[in-house]
Formats: structure tokens, sequence, C-alpha cells
């Protein structure tokens, strides 16, 4: 029976109004506001913000004019807020634990609904260019000089390259949280190309550029 009525609910929602989904990409501490599209609210709406797909049905922010309430989920209320006019969802300072899928119903004269996925990127570090020699290969001669590009504590979606001028030469990714990603390059004593290593996730990233008469000007000792 109650498979019934939630399929019976999800019939009302399709048939009163769906919109589709919005898809948001943002980095940590930025504050990210969800558009109700409502224009202006009036008596007897009532808009509900719920969050994740394990517990949909937990209301994180809720705006009902008729009976004049407006409230914000203890947990949540050091990032969340409620536009008064529109009952669109601010949030504020946003972690990667915000992370997630929010749903937004809207109660008026019908029953409309609205999903935001919404996923948070950690800042990224910026890449540290240090001349090693244990990763070099054996067959390296002593006119070669081994550099290492290494980025820490990184999120998922991070990954770490080497360019050579434009060209990319090699690249290495991370999906886990929280580890250590390291890249070798060899490079020759006297090479005067343009070597950089950049390391991004899809929204940003960050260069750092090799400097090879700082780092192997004692290679050929």
């Amino acid at each position: 029976m109650v498979r019934v009525l939630a399929l019976v609910h999800l019939c009302l929602w399709h048939f009163d109004g769906v919109f589709g989904d919005e898809v948001k990409s943002v980095m940590e501490g930025d504050t990210v506001t969800l558009y109700t599209d409502v224009t202006e609210l009036h008596t007897h709406d009532v808009i509900q913000w719920m969050f994740g797909v394990q517990r949909p049905d937990e209301i994180i922010a809720e705006i009902n004019t008729e009976i004049n309430i407006k409230s914000i989920n203890e947990r949540l209320k050091n990032h969340l807020q409620l536009n008064p006019q529109t009952g669109s969802l601010i949030i504020t300072n946003i972690t990667t634990q915000h992370t997630g899928l929010y749903q937004l119903e809207i109660i008026r004269n019908t029953v409309q609904n609205k999903h935001f996925n919404v996923t948070v990127y950690a800042r990224l570090p910026v890449p540290d260019i240090s001349r090693v020699s244990s990763q070099c290969s054996s067959s390296s001669s002593s006119s070669c000089c081994c550099v290492l590009c290494s980025v820490v504590n990184v999120s998922h979606d991070v990954s770490v390259s080497w360019y050579k001028g434009k060209s990319l030469l090699s690249s290495i990714s991370v999906s886990d949280l929280n580890i250590r990603l390291s890249l070798p390059l060899e490079v020759e004593y006297q090479d005067t190309n343009t070597y950089r290593c950049v390391v991004n996730n899809p929204i940003t990233n960050h260069t750092q550029h090799l400097h090879i008469t700082h780092l192997c000007h004692t290679c050929a000792d």
C-alpha cells in the first residue's frame, strides 16, 4: 500500500509540474544560491527544501506563508539562509560535505518540484617542484636531471600534469580523498624548453613553472 501511494505521489508531481535537474560545480568556501524561479511568494505558498537521496523526506529549510513559518534545519543553520521574498536557498561557506542532491517542492495552486545536483570541490594546493634522484631511470646520463611535482591533501577529480610548452607530457589523477600525488620528469641539464606542472580539477587549476637552472645547476657534478 505504501509503495502504491508513493507511486501515486510521484505521478502527481509529474502531472502538476516537474522542472529538470540543474547542475552546479563550485569551490569550497563559495556562496551558492539555488533559485526557486518564484518572483514573489503569496499567501498559502509553501516552499520546502530537502537534501540527499537516502532521506529525501528530511526538510532542511521551509517557508510556509499561510502560518507565517520560516525554519532551517538546526544542523545546517550556520550555512543555510532562505530568501524571504522568493524562497531561494542560499548556502554560505559551502563545504565538500554539502555535495549532493537538493530537492525543492513548491506548493501553491499546484505542486512543482525541482532538483539541483551540487558538487563542491576542495581548494587546490599549489604544486611543489623539487629535484630528486631516486625516481630517475637507471639509464639516465649525468647530463639529466630528475624533478618531481607534488601536491598533498588533494580531493577527488584532481589531476597533476607535466607540460612542455603546450604539449602534454604525462599526467596522473586521483579519485580518493586526502592523498599525495607526485609525478616525476627527466630533463636535460642544458634544456632551454619551457616546462610547467599543472594541478587541476574540473573548475580550476594551479600552475608551477620549472626553473631548470635553479634546480639542476649541479647536475653535471
